[in-house]
């Protein structure tokens, strides 16, 4: 969400007329401007198109270091939610535009311009399609990997209200990882989630993705700083494990507006390693937990791919 900077004065006083000034960020939240060799080649090959990423649009901190990487993230399926999250910045409307039927073949030709050797497909809720959109997910899995074979693909996906045949319909299509986050803790659910949207339904569909084909490599991840405890937070990661998933990622929530929930607290660094050893100990093949993390934050990392290229082998 992009905010003027007219706008942003008049949110800020609006905060402190409230009394709810926005607290400093911590030094460890503040991320290097991007830069590199082919992060500057990818964007100038998207601006040549007149292309753009989530990972631009939602100004992702850590932008310059996934896509030197050859990691991005694309959105699908438009950018109107049908859901209303207190922690998200997309906006919502119960009746979205229709999706585009040649978006897939799109998603293939950037991923293909980009060079990606890595590719994360996220997408918003939309409940009013019949399938949630798995079928649109589906053909977009299978349109990159036939342009782009060797590139692996996350599948980050909405919860299809639990539907299985839909969970079914995109890992069915042959994604290299099955993604969906239960974004928080069960006890802060409630309050920060849309109400179509639960925790035991969130680890349910990644249960039914494993289940349906073991060899998919499950994620999920935390948002920490919303008020939750750390004995909540290990009960989540206990959860995750109990439903078979094999990589977790933990972050610091930002708070998107005013309107949003508040940060209740940054994590410190250090409390963030001790839930990466944590993770380990608790049998998850892959972590990565910092406060500048997010759900795809270097998806390609060298052992994620060995862990990807294990499971398909």
């Amino acid at each position: 969400m992009r905010i003027s900077i007219e706008k942003t004065a008049l949110l800020r006083e609006r905060d402190r007329e409230l009394g709810h000034a926005r607290p400093r960020l911590p030094e460890w939240l503040r991320a290097p401007l991007p830069g590199g060799v082919r992060y500057a080649d990818i964007k100038g090959k998207l601006r040549d198109r007149q292309l753009h990423t989530v990972c631009e649009e939602a100004q992702c901190p850590n932008i310059g270091e996934c896509w030197n990487e050859g990691t991005a993230t694309l959105m699908l399926m438009g950018d109107t939610c049908t859901r209303t999250c207190r922690f998200c910045a997309i906006k919502s409307n119960p009746l979205p535009p229709p999706l585009d039927p040649q978006e897939p073949a799109k998603a293939a030709e950037q991923v293909a311009l980009m060079g990606l050797d890595y590719v994360v497909l996220t997408s918003v809720n939309r409940d009013e399609l019949a399938d949630g959109g798995a079928a649109h997910f589906a053909a977009t899995v299978r349109a990159i990997k036939q342009r782009s074979p060797h590139t692996l693909v996350e599948v980050l996906t909405p919860d299809f209200q639990g539907v299985a045949r839909d969970i079914h319909t995109v890992v069915d299509a042959g994604p290299d990882v099955f993604a969906h986050n239960i974004e928080t803790v069960e006890e802060c659910t409630r309050s920060l989630r849309d109400r179509r949207a639960s925790y035991a339904q969130s680890l349910q569909v990644l249960a039914e993705a494993k289940r349906h084909r073991p060899q998919v490599v499950t994620k999920s991840s935390i948002m920490l700083g919303v008020g939750e405890t750390a004995d909540q937070v290990e009960r989540a990661l206990q959860a995750l494990r109990a439903h078979h998933v094999d990589a977790v990622t933990l972050g610091q929530y930002l708070r998107p507006s005013p309107w949003h929930q508040e940060v209740v607290r940054f994590v410190e660094p250090a409390e963030f390693a001790l839930w990466k050893q944590r993770a380990a100990e608790l049998g998850f093949a892959y972590c990565a937990s910092g406060p500048l993390v997010r759900s795809s934050y270097r998806a390609g990392e060298h052992y994620l791919r060995a862990l990807v290229r294990g499971a398909a082998g």
